[in-house]
């Protein structure tokens, strides 16, 4: 009788502590000879995997090529996918987030090989100098990036899928309640960027929102502004104009009645601006808030005003820019979890914490 293996089995042969081995024929690739070696406790367990791998080789699913380290495919995919599809900002945090935190532990794992157990210990080793947000972070990216490697077929399924991160603990903010807000405005009363600070409060722009606004997006007589785009800054290459994230950040909001004259007068402070700068130095980006050459001011130097305008005011410092999907606290006392927010607030972003307490057009009115 014969003793060949039926066909699909390839060699299989135990090893000496016990277990079985398992080899698949890729044929010749680049010069050189490509197999693909299983290792199981059971010769039925071998021979189920080469049948496998047998069929995807024939069907052209099997990669050929010797599979790339997790550092290696990272930072393809930073290149060949991420680098046209998410902000410059957002690629720069998963470039640090590679370097400094993946990279160290796992970076040199074939991307074939990685176990869903090396990145559960992997999550628990950063929780150690890392918040949960931030592991969760690193989770993201790992998730998305092995989901594209599936798709071009450099590994059959993604170990990551099978990893939960780390739970969120939450965090309650305490923005300013309505007398803090008034007296922040009114620390904020005849300064340069007044009308900066009112949408802030009255609006709850973001602040990329509020020093990306451009006049062609404020109609005065119709006592509305439309958010189109933010202020961003990217190293090495100055200030840029990019569209919101989402669409939902695309909106029309109403402006109160001290909003429209707050504007009205910092539309006559930058037209003074412009004449005291002279054609030769004033650059005019078209944006409401500028500085006295009419270029975008900066996030960080916005943010020293704010600071100093709390402290004027003698308030507690609260965060300049609340989480994203915050509400107000008008909208959350207008019902229970399901229920659509209160229709006077619905037009707010996630900006200044100190929208929490406030209306949109009563608080102004009563000043």
């Amino acid at each position: 009788m014969s003793s060949r293996r039926p066909q699909g089995e390839g060699s299989v042969y135990r090893l000496p502590d016990g277990r079985w081995r398992g080899v698949v024929d890729l044929g010749w690739h680049d010069g050189k000879r490509r197999r693909k070696y299983i290792t199981r406790g059971t010769q039925a367990e071998v021979v189920r995997e080469l049948r496998r791998l047998t069929a995807a080789a024939e069907a052209g699913r099997l990669p050929i090529a010797r599979a790339p380290t997790l550092g290696q495919w990272l930072e393809r995919y930073l290149n060949e996918v991420a680098a046209s599809s998410v902000r410059p900002s957002t690629l720069r945090r998963y470039r640090q987030e590679l370097r400094l935190y993946i990279a160290p532990a796992l970076g040199k794992v074939p991307l074939d090989k990685l176990k869903p157990s090396q990145v559960s210990d992997f999550y628990r080793s950063q929780l150690l100098h890392l918040s949960p947000g931030s592991v969760r972070r690193l989770h993201a990216l790992l998730r998305r990036s092995l989901g594209v490697a599936v798709r071009w077929q450099l590994i059959p399924w993604n170990p990551v899928t099978a990893v939960d991160p780390p739970s969120l603990r939450s965090v309650e903010v305490h923005p300013f309640d309505a007398k803090e807000a008034r007296l922040f405005l009114a620390a904020a009363s005849g300064d340069r960027f007044q009308a900066r600070w009112l949408i802030a409060v009255a609006l709850g722009l973001r602040q990329g929102e509020v020093l990306g606004l451009a006049w062609r997006d404020v109609d005065l007589d119709q006592r509305v502004l439309a958010v189109r785009q933010t202020l961003h800054y990217r190293p090495g290459e100055g200030f840029h104009l990019v569209p919101p994230k989402t669409a939902r950040s695309r909106r029309i909001v109403p402006l109160p009645a001290a909003v429209v004259d707050a504007l009205k007068l910092r539309r006559e402070q930058q037209e003074s601006d412009r004449l005291a700068a002279g054609v030769e130095f004033w650059e005019d980006w078209g944006l409401v808030f500028t500085t006295r050459l009419g270029t975008p001011v900066s996030p960080r130097n916005d943010y020293r005003d704010f600071q100093r305008l709390v402290d004027a005011a003698g308030l507690r410092h609260v965060r300049l820019l609340s989480r994203p999907g915050a509400q107000c606290r008008c909208c959350h006392r207008s019902g229970s979890p399901g229920r659509s927010p209160n229709p006077s607030c619905q037009f707010l972003g996630n900006g200044l914490s100190t929208v929490a307490a406030l209306r949109r057009d009563s608080w102004v009115a009563r000043e």
